[in-house]
């Protein structure tokens, strides 16, 4: 997918960067959040987020859990920053449909 197409999913959903502290900038400069500032949004919409490498596929898989620790959503993305952004991007759409 690339970080480029996850960044159209999340800016899609309305984000911007209207501050940039911790943020990233892609190829092209948009602004995207770093992983951490991802992880702090899944925590205030109470859930637990993490990514992780998965060697055999040599890809990242960002998880994210509810308050009871049941898996409410998982992406992949060939980087940690993809996935973290993907996960975002889906995080949001699911709320703002909720």
């Amino acid at each position: 997918m690339g970080v480029t197409i996850a960044l159209d999913e999340l800016y899609e959903t309305g984000w911007s960067a209207l501050d940039t502290t911790g943020c990233e900038a892609d190829d092209d400069g948009r602004w995207y959040p770093s992983v951490a500032m991802v992880a702090r949004e899944f925590e205030a919409a109470g859930f637990a987020f993490a990514v992780s490498h998965v060697q055999l596929f040599e890809c990242y898989r960002a998880a994210w859990t509810d308050e009871s620790g049941s898996p409410a959503g998982a992406v992949v993305g060939a980087s940690e920053a993809e996935a973290a952004v993907y996960a975002l991007s889906r995080l949001r759409r699911a709320l703002a449909s909720a």
